[in-house]
Order: structure tokens, then C-alpha cells, then sequence
């Protein structure tokens, strides 16, 4: 069944507390009215971007897959993002039938995602510029994700005549209802630019159900214009070792120089507040201060680099091991490759996510579709992305002995991790990328056959 879902029995642009949105109907309008091209709109990270430092993250695997993946369709996909080096190419083939381009917008290097919005203005007109230097109609409509690249998708799809489609990814209503303790609000700023996005938009994108639930609730958005798409993950990178998930725990361990008898909670990810990294070391610290013949076999993994206010202490987490007394368990390491990152997953016992906001959760995903079972806060996305009690454990709130005593039955029952590794894989197979940029498309088709008709 298709992923992209209208949505019913909800008042267009209301959202009632405790009423619940209509079951989802697929809707297909065929493959004759999709757009031939399409200009994407990633102003603050690049898609050729490490994910798990800086800002790039999960939205840069997102917008990677989904272009290639839409150029199978024969879709072609135009990628614009911020130059952040003068040494970079005016653009980049990503993949066939995908290009990135690169915008001058500001300085080059030294520009913070705060100070992004003095620059929007600069970034609209490279924007435009590329469309001046085309035939008219040479892109059919715009997608753009986060809210910096909606205000310049608003501006140019207005100048273009085409439609707008937007994916929010993050909310900063969403996340400043659910901060970590000393954490920045998102400022009023973003605020009324996400609001001006949402009225702007021909089409919303969001992840899940409560995704859309929060675009209606906390931005009054059309529900008419709200379309449900999960994203997917890469099946072909990660994936169970075919010998086995036991076996290939085994090897990713031999290939990793971790003990092959060790406990195993990984933390992949950007090292920030929101991620909540210091939950895990906190849980860490608990479940050995109650059992501390445990040290002797566990190790803990934090694979990422820091990024948001996280930048503002680099090493903080590591100076939050050493309170601890857990620094001879912990091993930091830097942000990796998608296929290195595929061999951590695997060689895990078990991946904790404990973030305080995720729009879905791909680290979660991706490590299921590894064979590893997941421990994740139970908000956003986490809750469709990991299946409680069955391919993971959901955990309300963020009190480390919560997650600890969650960290309890993988640590006591070794072979729990193999059992539930195997349902994370099954539950991971619905999340293919393939199924996402049909749904996606579909989406694209609803804008474009919308405008038509409105002429």
C-alpha cells in the first residue's frame, strides 16, 4: 500500500485535541502527470556532508536516498545548498540523474545555522539565477527541507509558478516543548518563519502520523495539504550479516577491535543535547554502580561528533564520563562512513536512543535492519520506527535508571539481543526507500495536478 496517505475527519486547518486522524486511504494518480524535474532545497547542511557531525544528519541521508531513488523513477533531482568552501565545484553529480549545486550565500566558513537567515536573501537570488539561465518550466516544482530552505522554496516556487512541497523535519514548537535540561529554544524567529512555510506550501511531508497531528495543532495546518510518508532506509547497506546475526555480531566486533564477549550499548549519532548522549552514559553509570561485576564485559560506544549547542563543549561528554568513574567503558570515535557505520550497528548489542525530540529516528531503523534490537525514548517517530517489546523497548521519559533497568535485560540474557535482533530486521524490512519515493511522487503529482486545475 502506498505510504502516501489523505487524510479525513479532521477540520481542514484544525486539529482537536484527543480526536484522532481517519484511517489512511492510498491515492494514486498514476505515473503521466509526475514532474520531470525537481529543485531541492537543503540551504545549512549538504547532502555530500559526513552525517553525524556539524549539522548533517538524518535529513542528509534522507534527501540522498530520496533523490537517487526518485531519478529511478526518471524523475531528475537539482540539489541546492550553501557553498561552504570557494574550493567547491559550482556543482557536483551525486548520483545519474541527481546534481547538487553549490550557492554563494555569505562567508564561507564560520557561519553558524543561526546566523543562516541574514543570508537567505542571497541564497534566493543564486536560486533564481539558475532558474534564469533555463528554459521556462525547466523545473516543474519545488521540495524543500527544514525551515530556511521553506522560506526560500516559498519565494522562488511564487517567482517560478510552480508548486512548493515541504518537509519540516524538525519543528521548533516540537522541540522547545520537550528541551534537554540547559538546552537553547529555538527563537520566535523560526517560529514565524515555519508558520509562513506552512501557509506557503502546496504540500506538507511529515514522517508520521504525530508529525501531522503537530503540524495541525501547532501550526494550524490545511490537513487537505498534509501527506504522510515514511521515510526508508538503505536495505542493500544495512542489512543482518548473511551467516547470520550472531555471526556477523562476531566478525563486526573482529573487524572493530571490540571483545567478542562484551556487552555492547551503542550511542550513533550527533553529540548534542537533544540527542540525549548523556543519558546513556548516566544509565551506564547506574546499572554499574548496582552491578558492578558488569564492567569487567561492558563497552560503550558514542560514534558521532558534536554538533548544535553541542559545539559550545566539544568535550563535555567526555568530561561527564570521567564524573562518572565510567571513562575505562566508554569509546568515543568520530563520525563514520555509512558502511563503517552498518558494522558498528551490527557489532552492538543494543543501540540506545534517547533523544528528547526525533521527527522518525533513521539511526533506530538502520540499526534494526542490522539485526539490532534498539532502546529509544518513546516520542516522535521513535514509536512507529521501533516496535515495542518486539523489535525494541520504548521507554517513557529520560530518568537514566529507566533506561538502565531497560539496559538490565540485554545485559542479564546475552541471547535476548539475537532474538529481538531478528524481529528488528523483519519490522526494519517495511522501511525501504524505494516505497518512500513512490510515495513521495505520488505527492508531487497531487501539487502538480492541484495547480493545473487551479490554472
Amino acid at each position: 500500500m502506498s505510504q502516501y496517505m489523505t487524510r479525513t475527519g479532521v477540520l481542514p486547518g484544525r486539529a482537536h485535541a484527543g480526536t484522532p486522524l481517519a484511517p489512511p486511504r492510498p491515492r494514486s494518480l498514476g505515473t503521466h502527470s509526475r514532474p520531470r524535474r525537481v529543485a531541492m532545497l537543503s540551504v545549512h547542511t549538504s547532502p555530500l556532508h559526513q552525517p553525524g557531525t556539524g549539522d548533517a544528519g538524518g535529513m542528509n541521508v534522507y534527501i540522498v536516498e530520496l533523490a537517487k531513488r526518485l531519478a529511478a523513477l526518471d524523475i531528475e533531482v537539482e540539489i541546492f545548498t550553501r557553498a561552504t568552501s570557494a574550493a567547491l565545484p559550482p556543482s557536483v553529480e551525486l548520483a545519474p540523474g541527481v546534481l547538487v549545486r553549490h550557492v554563494t550565500a555569505g562567508p564561507y566558513e564560520g557561519l553558524a545555522k543561526e546566523d543562516l537567515p541574514a543570508q537567505l536573501c542571497a541564497f534566493t537570488h543564486g536560486v533564481t539565477q539558475a532558474w534564469a539561465g533555463r528554459r521556462p518550466g525547466h523545473y516543474d516544482l519545488l521540495h524543500s527541507h527544514y525551515w530556511l530552505s521553506g522560506h526560500v522554496g516559498r519565494l522562488a516556487a511564487g517567482r517560478w509558478g510552480v508548486p512548493l512541497v515541504h518537509a519540516m523535519h524538525t519543528m521548533a514548537k516540537v522541540k522547545n516543548a520537550s528541551l534537554a535540561e540547559g538546552d537553547t529554544p529555538e527563537p520566535a524567529s523560526r517560529v514565524t518563519g515555519e508558520t509562513h512555510v506552512v501557509r506557503a506550501a502546496d504540500r506538507l511531508i511529515a514522517n508520521t502520523d504525530r508529525e501531522a497531528a503537530e503540524l495541525l495543532r501547532h501550526y494550524d495546518a490545511d490537513t487537505d495539504r498534509v501527506a504522510v510518508v515514511h521515510p526508508g532506509v538503505n536495505l542493500e547497506r544495512f542489512r543482518p550479516d548473511s551467516r547470520g546475526i550472531a555471526t556477523g555480531r562476531a566478525a563486526a566486533r573482529a573487524r572493530l577491535g571490540l571483545p567478542q564477549d562484551a556487552f555492547v550499548p551503542l550511542f550513533a549519532g550527533r553529540i548534542q543535547p537533544l540527542k540525549a548522549p548523556d543519558i546513556l552514559l548516566r544509565s551506564v553509570a547506574y546499572l554499574l554502580a548496582e552491578r558492578p561485576w558488569l564492567r569487567e564485559r561492558i563497552t560503550v560506544p558514542v560514534v558521532g561528533g558534536p554538533s548544535g549547542t553541542g559545539l559550545a563543549r566539544p568535550e563535555g561528554l567526555q568530561k561527564l564520563a570521567a564524573r562518572l568513574g565510567i571513562s575505562d567503558v566508554v569509546l568515543f570515535r568520530p563520525p563514520v562512513g555509512q558502511d563503517l557505520l552498518a558494522d558498528w550497528y551490527r557489532a552492538a548489542s543494543v543501540l540506545v536512543k534517547p533523544s528528547y525530540s526525533e521527527s522518525f529516528g533513521l539511526v533506530a531503523v538502520e540499526a534494526q535492519a542490522c539485526g539490532t534490537p534498539v532502546i529509544a525514548a518513546e516520542v516522535g517517530g521513535l514509536p512507529v520506527a521501533v516496535r515495542n517489546g518486539v523489535s525494541g523497548v520504548l521507554v517513557r521519559g529520560h530518568d537514566p535508571a529507566d533506561y538502565a533497568r531497560a539496559l538490565y535485560g540485554f545485559a542479564d540474557d546475552p541471547s535476548l539481543s539475537a532474538r529481538m535482533g531478528a524481529a528488528a530486521a523483519r519490522h526494519a524490512r517495511r522501511f525501504g526507500w524505494d516505497t518512500a519515493a513512490v510515495a513521495t511522487a505520488e505527492v508531487y503529482t497531487a501539487a502538480l495536478h492541484e495547480r493545473r486545475l487551479r490554472g
